[in-house]
C-alpha cells in the first residue's frame, strides 16, 4: 500500500463536512442538536437516524420538527425501497433540513430484518438506486454513511467498487466508519469497538478518489487527532466522544473554522439554554428529555457530580422546570 499523502488544504476548508457530530440513535434529537448549537455555529450536526416507515407512516412531526438555529443540519434516513426514500427526501427537504443522509452504516439487527444500514454495503447496485431516486426528488445533497466494509467484504476493492458505484450517480459525499461491521455475532456495541479501526483504508480512499468529499469517523476523541485526519481527508465526524464531553464543541469554531469569536463558558452555556427550556416545557416538553443531553456539559472539571446528581434526582418530577437547571448550575461555582 502507497504511503497516504496529504490532501490540499483548501480542500478541507472549504468542506461543508469539515467538522460533524455523528447521527446517533436515541441521542441526536432536536433538543440535543439546539443545545449543541449553542457552542458551535459551524459544526455540521445530524438527525438521529430515522426510517422511512416512520416518516410516512408515523408521527412525521414529532420526527422532522427543528429549530431553525439548528442550521446546518442534516436529516439521516434508513431504508433501501427507492420509492419511499424518494417520497421521504422531498418530505425533509420540505421540513427545510440541509441535506440528507442515507444510513449504509448500522449494524443492528432491528436494522437488518428492515433491508438497511449496513448489510446494504453487500449491494451497492441497490444502494446506488436509492441514492439516484433521491437526487432526482430534491434539490438539497444526498450524502451517504457507511463501513469500511462487512464480515468477509472487507476487501478494498470491494470498497472502492461501493464507493465507485455509488459515486457514478452524482453523489459526491462519503462520510466512512473507519471499522467493518459484523452483522453476525456483535452486538451494536461490540460493533462500534471491537473491529479494528483502518484509517488507512480510508486516507486511500481520498487519494484514489480525489473528486469526492471523504469524511472520516469512528474512535475520534480529540481535536489534535480531528487536525491530523483533515490533513488527509475532508471532514472529521465525532459521535460519542461529544455526547460525553459536549464542551469539546465550544473549542471547534477557532480551531477549526477560524472564527475567533468568543468562546462561551460552561456556565454561559447553561444560562443560553434557559429560554429554550422555558419555551418547550410551555409547549409540553418534559424536562428530562432536555436535561439528559446536557449531563456531560461540565465533565472533567469540579462540581461535575453534583451537577449530573441533581439533575438525574429532580429532572424527571411532572414539576420539574428551569429552576432545577439553576440548582443544579450551583455545583459547579
Amino acid at each position: 500500500m502507497s504511503e497516504a499523502k496529504p490532501v490540499a488544504s483548501s480542500s478541507c476548508q472549504d468542506s461543508a463536512h469539515r467538522f460533524c457530530v455523528a447521527p446517533m440513535l436515541d441521542w441526536t434529537d432536536r433538543h440535543c442538536r439546539y443545545f449543541y448549537r449553542l457552542m458551535s455555529k459551524h459544526a455540521l450536526l445530524y438527525s438521529e437516524m430515522v426510517t422511512t416507515g416512520a416518516i410516512i407512516h408515523g408521527d412525521r412531526q414529532r420526527f422532522l420538527q427543528f429549530n431553525h438555529q439548528e442550521h446546518p443540519v442534516a436529516f439521516q434516513l434508513g431504508g433501501s425501497n427507492p420509492a419511499d426514500l424518494a417520497t421521504c427526501a422531498r418530505i425533509v427537504e420540505d421540513y427545510g433540513y440541509d441535506e440528507i443522509n442515507l444510513n449504509v452504516g448500522c449494524p443492528s439487527d432491528r436494522v437488518q430484518n428492515g433491508m438497511f444500514g449496513a448489510c446494504l454495503m453487500a449491494q451497492p447496485e441497490l444502494v446506488a438506486e436509492c441514492v439516484a431516486a433521491m437526487q432526482r426528488g430534491v434539490a438539497i445533497p444526498v450524502t451517504v454513511k457507511s463501513r469500511i466494509g462487512i464480515d468477509d467484504r472487507d476487501s478494498y476493492q470491494q470498497l472502492t467498487h461501493f464507493i465507485a458505484v455509488i459515486a457514478a450517480t452524482g453523489c459526491r459525499s462519503f462520510i466512512v466508519h473507519a471499522r467493518k461491521a459484523w452483522l453476525q455475532g456483535l452486538s451494536p456495541k461490540q460493533n462500534r469497538e471491537v473491529p479494528p479501526l483502518r484509517y488507512d483504508l480510508v486516507y486511500r480512499l481520498k487519494q484514489d478518489f480525489p473528486q469526492l468529499e471523504i469524511v472520516l469517523n469512528g474512535g475520534i476523541t480529540t481535536l489534535e487527532q480531528v487536525d491530523e485526519h483533515l490533513r488527509l481527508i475532508d471532514g472529521v465526524m465525532v459521535g460519542r466522544e461529544i455526547y460525553h464531553n459536549p464542551y469539546l464543541l465550544a473549542q471547534v469554531d477557532g480551531a477549526l473554522f477560524f472564527d475567533e469569536q468568543a468562546v462561551k463558558s460552561r456556565q454561559q452555556v447553561v444560562l443560553a439554554l434557559i429560554p429554550y427550556i422555558q419555551q418547550q416545557l410551555a409547549e409540553g416538553v418534559r424536562l428530562n428529555s432536555i436535561s439528559r443531553h446536557i449531563l456531560g456539559l461540565f465533565h472533567g472539571v469540579a462540581g461535575a457530580k453534583g451537577w449530573r446528581r441533581h439533575i438525574s434526582e429532580n429532572a424527571h418530577k411532572p414539576d420539574a422546570d428551569e429552576n432545577v437547571i439553576l440548582q443544579a448550575l450551583k455545583f459547579t461555582q
